[in-house]
């Protein structure tokens, strides 16, 4: 599986009950290499939709290569330290770690 597999595959993986309550939001990937590519996720009305392309204004963008983004999906790779290293790139920690867990990516 690519990262970018795993992204456009996160609304038939998230448990809509992980989602119910959350704020809406928007999120911007933008991974690097091969299997990756720039995508937005949109958390409205408790549905996430996955498109390419970078739309609207982002509460939280990731960078990252699409590689180092599978280490950390397949749990080989700490995410703090990814972060810390600067391998990962988050503008909005607080943002993410709201959402990390419902979309399997920590």
């Amino acid at each position: 599986m690519t990262a970018r597999e795993f992204i456009l595959g996160l609304p038939a993986k998230v448990n809509p009950e992980a989602l119910a309550g959350k704020a809406d939001t928007n999120f911007h990937f933008k991974l690097d290499g091969d299997g990756g590519g720039d995508f937005t996720a949109e958390l409205k009305d408790g549905n996430l939709n996955i498109s390419e392309g970078l739309s609207g204004e982002s509460k939280c963008t990731v960078t990252s290569t699409a590689q180092v983004m599978m280490e950390i999906i397949r749990k080989e790779r700490n995410p703090q330290m990814a972060f810390f290293t600067g391998k990962l790139k988050v503008s909005n920690i607080g943002e993410l770690m709201k959402y990390a867990k419902a979309f399997g990516i920590m």
